[in-house]
């Protein structure tokens, strides 16, 4: 076979971990850019982009079977311009083109191999590709050959294909634009008609929702803790917490050294896929924080401590900020580094083995493909009581084994870490912290989430415009901010003004928002698209509204423009708010799993809001007690915020030198002095 052109890997000045490890494959990668997209213009080549992330176990598999094999990678070369994305660095090529796939096919996922036109429209695309044909999948080097026959020999075909596709997409995107007329009725059967409709598709046995493969879909778990905090509902609450129990349990959770995998390949959440995500820990610490808050259950506070300490000892820069993720795989097996044989753990604890083994689950023959992963099936409290122990005997010698056998689990072949910083995961991650120290009072936590804060400042801010970046590597940041990344920022803001009391955080917040409001907003509907004005390397400028794996951005704007809206008297954000909740009608009713932060925002603009000020010199020592009650819908200032920049607080200051707490509800406020601080929180 001849080449037309010899063109080198270009990965390997990228900094994204994930195209660094394709920075040696024999096929001629580029990035995602102007010189790559020019090249296929100029000879009218087909692209080929194949998107996957650092920690994906597929991308790895079809990487060492397909992409190092010369052969493959010849063809490759010859007929087609080869993009290398990775989906974290650039969500919104991934968006785009997931759609077309999940268009063209009926799924999606990762690694995901999309084949465009010159000028970027889809015409093919699928997931997983074998080396060879097998379970009704053609190889990956028959779907080369024959696109490649199709773009030259039938390119009329090709070119309408991605035409229609394209048209697709966008007439796809265009929700909201017509008026809703029934809008969302504000009245307490939607709310309970939100719940009922998560709870018809809830595991009652094994907790979560659906079937397996089973994610942990903390919104969904959030809305019904609140439901029952609103309404009482009993079944809510019961849902909500088993779902998080048999997840704290399970082999999802890494039991030795803290932390959550991504999702469970079975119902009972034995098997995980191993990969260990940032923004998965942090919107789980978030739904234990308002588990702990409601129950006070020592099992969501060491489930909490235990993440958390997973975080700071693995995905904590020095600086302040947090990596990304931890592979699936070491020396090239899913879940080596965190499964064990009988043998080893018997070898390890001796005398103490033998009841390790059985509160974990361990046996000779494994509980998962001959090996084992651990997993609690019996209450500690019960099991001491079976064997003789106090609970917390038991839990003592439980920790000194888990950090005999952590230690030696640290010997081994350690997964890769993704190092690179991602703004709107490390802001997930801030509002986690933030959420632990209000419900924990740990000072630990809050100190952590302000040096977090600081370092996205001067990280990933850039002064001049007030724009921020997307990504950032060994200081150096690129990539411009998405809609999500804002979102959760503004979101961490308001968590640090509440937990802290400095109002500088929320008019960093209203900064922002303002921001977002310029810069992303389709002003005909009131939703924000994905991608900044101006944007240029795009298709299609996608709205996005369902939550995924992360929130949606929509969905945490609207819950910004909620709460911000009420801090600053704007009325025109509060209008914007409705807009976009009318916009999607009653989709948010139907399905609500799908829709969890919106369902949170109906919520808690029909339970009303309080809004809570605590004023005068040395106000702030109640602050940790105010945050300590869970409450989700209140607003909070201290004195430290100056009553002439927040409409909340205006008139509000003691003229005597006391302390005064502030209630407000519904455009009226009562007072309370110190000495009725019983009373003041039983109302907030």
């Amino acid at each position: 076979m001849s080449s037309t052109a010899k063109h080198n890997n270009r990965l390997i000045h990228e900094t994204s971990p994930y195209l660094l490890q394709h920075a040696h494959n024999p096929v001629n990668w580029y990035p995602w850019g102007e010189e790559a997209l020019l090249l296929a213009k100029k000879e009218d080549k087909p692209i080929l982009i194949s998107i996957g992330y650092a920690a994906c176990h597929w991308c790895h598999v079809m990487e060492r079977e397909s992409f190092e094999d010369e052969a493959t990678a010849a063809i490759m070369n010859e007929y087609f311009i080869n993009i290398k994305i990775d989906r974290e660095e650039r969500p919104d090529i991934d968006h785009i083109y997931m759609d077309a796939v999940q268009a063209m096919t009926g799924s999606g996922g990762w690694p995901l191999n999309v084949f465009l036109t010159p000028d970027t429209k889809p015409f093919y695309g699928g997931t997983y590709f074998p080396p060879v044909r097998a379970h009704n999948r053609p190889s990956w080097k028959e779907v080369l050959l024959g696109l490649y026959k199709a773009y030259t020999e039938k390119r009329d075909e090709i070119d309408q294909q991605a035409e229609k596709l394209t048209q697709h997409l966008q007439s796809s995107n265009a929700f909201g634009q017509q008026a809703n007329t029934t809008g969302w009725v504000m009245a307490a059967e939607t709310i309970e008609d939100i719940a009922a409709n998560m709870l018809k598709q809830a595991d009652t046995e094994w907790g979560g929702f659906g079937h397996a493969p089973k994610f942990p879909q903390t919104q969904t778990i959030r809305y019904l803790l609140r439901h029952f905090h609103f309404h009482g509902d009993a079944a809510a609450k019961k849902q909500a917490l088993l779902s998080l129990d048999k997840m704290i349990d399970g082999g999802i959770y890494d039991q030795l050294g803290g932390g959550f995998a991504r999702y469970s390949t079975d119902t009972e959440w034995l098997a995980p896929h191993f990969e260990k995500m940032l923004y998965d820990n942090a919107l789980i610490v978030m739904a234990m924080c308002e588990a702990y808050a409601i129950t006070k259950s020592n099992k969501y506070a060491r489930a909490i401590h235990e993440t958390l300490s997973f975080v700071e000892r693995e995905l904590m820069h020095a600086d302040g900020g947090f990596y990304s993720a931890l592979d699936a795989d070491s020396e090239g097996v899913e879940g080596k580094f965190y499964t064990w044989s009988l043998q080893e753990i018997e070898e390890v604890l001796g005398e103490e083995a033998e009841l390790f083994c059985a509160y974990y689950d361990i046996t000779e023959e494994g509980n998962w493909e001959e090996t084992n992963i651990l997993r609690v099936k019996m209450q500690p409290a019960d099991f001491a009581a079976a064997n003789g122990f106090t609970e917390t005997a038991w839990l003592e010698k439980l920790a000194t084994s888990k950090t005999i056998l952590r230690q030696r689990r640290d010997q081994r072949v350690r997964p890769l870490l993704d190092d690179k910083h991602l703004l709107g995961w490390n802001a997930l991650m801030n509002s986690a912290y933030g959420q632990a120290y209000a419900v924990l009072g740990d000072n630990r936590y809050r100190v952590i989430a302000e040096k977090n804060i600081q370092f996205l400042e001067q990280s990933f801010s850039k002064a001049e415009n007030g724009r921020w970046f997307h990504t950032c590597k060994e200081g150096k940041a690129g990539i411009p901010a998405f809609l999500d990344d804002y979102a959760y920022l503004i979101q961490a803001y308001i968590q640090l003004q509440e937990i802290t009391g400095k109002g500088n955080y929320l008019l960093k917040a209203k900064e922002l928002l303002e921001l977002v409001n310029l810069y992303f907003s389709e002003e005909k509907t009131g939703f924000y698209f994905y991608t900044m004005e101006g944007q240029a390397d795009i298709i299609v400028r996608k709205k996005e509204v369902y939550d995924g794996a992360t929130p949606s951005g929509n969905a945490v704007m609207a819950a910004n423009l909620q709460y911000l809206g009420r801090v600053f008297d704007r009325k025109d954000w509060l209008d914007r708010m409705h807009q976009v909740l009318a916009g999607l009608g009653q989709a948010v009713v139907k399905h609500p799993t799908s829709f969890g932060v919106w369902a949170m925002v109906m919520q808690a603009e029909l339970a009303g809001w309080k809004e809570v000020a605590l004023m005068g010199p040395g106000a702030g020592i109640y602050l940790p007690q105010v945050l300590e009650r869970f409450s989700p819908n209140k607003i909070l200032q201290t004195e430290e915020t100056k009553e002439w920049e927040f409409p909340l607080l205006a008139g509000k200051m003691p003229k005597d030198g006391k302390v005064l707490f502030y209630i407000c509800q519904n455009f009226a406020c009562s007072d309370y002095t110190t000495d009725k601080i019983v009373d003041f929180l039983a109302n907030v």
